[in-house]
């Protein structure tokens, strides 16, 4: 059964009101970091900028991928950002158009491993609309991507969707499923909150690996062979939801908001962003579009929740 999340399709840009600031620790660097995400003008889109190295911008677009595997990292002439997925998210939940986030290190904070700390900063600040129209991304023909037993397509839609199969071999995991679509503000609430996870006995080898360094009981879903180290899960299937909240993360990097129908199965950030280098290669899977009052206005109502 799909579940609905985010905002109603928006005729128009938005950015946030004012500043907001958090710190904390990168999860894999273990690094502490200062972050603050400040208004921009219409079609800014989302920029990074290191604040450490005199404010050098990387803009959250798929060209600047970097690498993926346990994050996603953008980098350009050098510079990278890490762990970019957790709030990239939740701009496209709260439907944030335009924004610079700035950092004085190289990787996000993890904040609590989720989406629901940047989705509060950003409530804080209030959301204003801009008088640029927003355009959409329209998935017009459909795209599939096979690696082995992983999977992940897009289909032509109205509406922005995702359906996310994740199969773990852990009982208290195993098959889930979750399928939501992007529509009536419930983002925070289905979303948002589904924290990233990791298992105990793989933490010395990832460590080895110079990931994880700054992982805790704080800031993921801790399980060993058979249970979860620090209950309770904010959700049955939080596991899957979170593979959800990556996603919609990754796919903000198109740098427009998409209208389809997304499908995963296993799928992972390295098929997630491969997708988005498909769709921004081959022009002949979308075309841009623009919605009028008419086509948005039986759910705007729905969206004054997130509009301060």
């Amino acid at each position: 059964m799909a579940r609905d999340l985010g905002h109603p399709p928006l005729t128009h840009e938005q950015t946030i009101r004012a500043a907001v600031t958090c710190s904390g620790v990168g999860l894999h660097s273990g690094a502490p970091v200062g972050l603050r995400i400040l208004p921009a003008p219409a079609g800014t889109g989302i920029v990074f900028q290191r604040s450490d190295l005199e404010g050098f911008p990387i803009e959250a677009r798929g060209r600047n991928v970097a690498r993926v595997s346990y994050a996603t990292s953008l980098m350009k002439k050098g510079v990278l950002i890490s762990t970019t997925e957790h709030l990239l998210s939740a701009f496209i939940g709260v439907g944030i158009d335009n924004a610079i986030v700035e950092l004085d290190n190289l990787e996000l904070p993890i904040l609590d491993g989720s989406a629901r700390p940047f989705v509060e900063m950003m409530q804080r600040a209030g959301i204003r609309r801009q008088r640029k129209p927003r355009t959409y991304l329209r998935i017009v023909r459909e795209i599939e991507l096979r690696e082995g037993d992983k999977f992940i397509a897009v289909y032509p839609s109205d509406v922005y969707s995702v359906s996310y199969s994740i199969n773990f071999p852990h009982p208290l995991i195993g098959k889930q499923s979750f399928c939501v679509r992007l529509t009536n503000g419930n983002y925070l609430k289905e979303i948002a909150p589904a924290r990233t996870f990791g298992f105990l006995h793989e933490a010395d080898a990832m460590r080895q690996q110079g990931l994880i360094r700054g992982a805790s009981m704080e800031n993921a879903i801790v399980l060993n062979r058979d249970q979860v180290l620090n209950p309770p899960l904010r959700f049955a299937d939080e596991f899957v939801r979170h593979k959800v909240l990556d996603l919609i993360g990754d796919l903000a990097l198109i740098g427009k908001q998409i209208l389809g129908s997304v499908v995963a199965d296993r799928a992972g950030h390295a098929m997630h962003t491969a997708l988005v280098s498909r769709i921004l290669r081959d022009r002949s899977y979308w075309e841009e579009t623009v919605l009028d009052d008419a086509a948005a206005a039986p759910e705007l109502a729905s969206a004054m929740s997130l509009t301060v």
